[in-house]
């Protein structure tokens, strides 16, 4: 069989000549009328989404080329492989952090294979996996996803003024400090990070009079909500809204916030690549609670998996978005000015994609007019759709049947009772004495722990748990006595809880993870 390497499936430079020849008079008009948000939103509602993917497309296969040619380590990482005559631009082999970023130095990760000392900056990773990495960006590139979160913020949150509260942690990270300039272009910012006791002197010294824009991990709004009603704080009375972002949100947490904070977004990003590539429009958070309630269009679209995925629209002239034959989401970065590109990057987080039509094609054949629904008057951004599950490696098996962090979290919140007393939670196996395994659930707990308060968490989010999740319905049947899960609930920053008190994410996996 034929092959050519890597570098040949750049092409010859006359045929991309005409990719050339309509991308440029493009990138001019994109960055003339990128920043301005009326333009934007004539785009994404009224441009043909045909017309938008294919251009996409293009930018994406340009971004490759760009990438073969002027950045050393991607140029020797596909050095050795070989591809059958024909080869398409985005099939294997995908970048990850195995095999690329560690394999490479930082700076042959870079245009030219050297730093830029002008006008950059360096992010630092959370370190949730392990290590926390470091990732340097361009101006240009950090402006343009600055843009896309004022854009996405103007759309979901509307054009009234607003206080905007950034409770990201602040510091190296990306998200904090990025967010806090991001929403300058909308509203007035102040980032106190993830500190209650500045987010309630803030909105005590300002006053209910204002609308506010509080900005952080799902988690830290659901403690503020609870440390505001121990205090006395009157959160009732303030007109709040909610960003958030960095881990997925149940809609059981939304359903949780949402007497508090209305309306409730998430965005998504990854630092390894960058914040603000995705975020929940009002007609991706329909499409989610739609497939919440209706088994059909939840099969439909997401398949026979128990987990409901966060659901997001992205803009394809900026991301490219594939999936492995894993369903993993592969993303490529189509805008030249990345310091460090990311091509066909693999972050291995589960899920998958959808064009905008195909999604309300989908909706129709369930029954389901969501285009119709009063909340969604106006004009759609006829985007595509990204859902996420979370983390590949964020899975346990017990007697064939697989457990997620996400499959705990909505059964916690669908008791609301008891997720008032959850600080965390964490999801892990017990090696028993004889050799074999369970899974194990860890509960972070506010207040005291008693026998009683034990078996009321083993109950009940055992049987949420076996409501939810059909495999471990099954396998509950059929091998009771190694299927049930051990509940273990810890006091504050105790136990497998200790090492988050540290970190700005929160474990949700423990232990040997099988």
């Amino acid at each position: 069989m034929k092959t050519r390497t890597a570098l040949d499936l750049a092409g010859p430079r006359w045929r991309r000549i005409p990719r050339m020849i309509l991308q440029r008079p493009v990138d001019w008009i994109l960055r003339l009328v990128g920043p301005r948000y009326r333009v934007f939103f004539w785009i994404i509602t009224r441009a043909p989404a045909k017309s938008l993917a294919r251009l996409g497309r293009w930018r994406a296969v340009r971004a490759r080329e760009h990438a073969i040619r002027r950045v050393p380590a991607y140029s020797a990482f596909l050095s050795g492989q070989a591809y059958p005559t024909g080869a398409k631009p985005f099939t294997a082999p995908y970048t990850d952090k195995d095999n690329y970023v560690r394999a490479f130095s930082t700076e042959a990760r870079c245009v030219g294979g050297e730093l830029m000392f002008d006008d950059a900056a360096i992010d630092e990773s959370s370190g949730s996996s392990g290590t926390p990495y470091n990732w340097v960006r361009s101006l240009q590139e950090r402006q343009a996803s600055h843009i896309f979160i004022s854009h996405f913020a103007r759309y979901c949150f509307g054009d009234a003024p607003w206080i905007t509260i950034n409770a990201f942690s602040m510091g190296a990270w990306a998200t904090g400090l990025n967010m806090g300039i991001a929403l300058q272009r909308n509203s007035l910012v102040k980032s106190t990070g993830p500190d209650l006791g500045k987010i309630f002197s803030t909105l005590d010294f300002f006053g209910p009079d204002h609308t506010y824009l509080v900005c952080g991990y799902p988690p830290f709004l659901k403690l503020m909500i609870d440390e505001a009603a121990k205090t006395g704080f009157p959160l009732d009375k303030y007109h709040l809204m909610a960003l958030v972002g960095g881990e997925g949100m149940s809609e059981g947490l939304r359903d949780y916030l949402t007497p508090t904070f209305a309306p409730v977004f998430s965005g998504y990003g990854a630092t390894d690549l960058e914040i603000g590539i995705a975020g929940e429009t009002p007609i991706a958070v329909a499409v989610r609670r739609a497939a919440r309630t209706n088994e059909g269009f939840r099969r439909a679209v997401f398949g026979a998996d128990s987990r409901l995925p966060m659901v997001f629209q992205y803009n394809p002239l900026q991301h490219h978005i594939t999936t492995t034959e894993d369903d993993e989401l592969v993303f490529t970065i189509s805008r030249l000015e990345l310091l460090s590109p990311r091509i066909m990057y693999n972050v291995h987080d589960e899920g998958g994609v959808a064009t905008f039509s195909e999604m309300m094609a989908k909706a129709e054949a369930s029954g389901l007019r969501l285009r119709e629904q009063p909340q969604l008057a106006g004009r759609l951004p006829q985007l595509p759709f990204v859902w996420v599950y979370g983390r590949s490696d964020s899975t346990v098996s017990v007697m064939g049947a697989n457990v997620y962090p996400e499959d705990i979290e909505e059964s916690l919140y669908a008791e609301p009772d008891l997720a008032r007393l959850t600080r965390s939670y964490c999801l892990g196996m017990h090696e028993n004495p004889d050799g074999g395994w369970r899974v194990l659930l860890s509960f972070e707990i506010e207040g005291d722990i008693t026998d009683q308060l034990r078996t009321t968490f083993a109950e009940r989010i055992t049987a949420r748990l076996e409501a939810l999740n059909k495999d471990f319905r099954e396998a509950m049947k059929e091998h009771p006595e190694g299927a049930i899960p051990l509940v273990e609930l810890h006091p504050l920053s105790t136990g497998p809880f200790a090492a988050d008190s540290g970190k700005i994410k929160q474990r949700r996996t423990t232990g040997p993870i099988r």
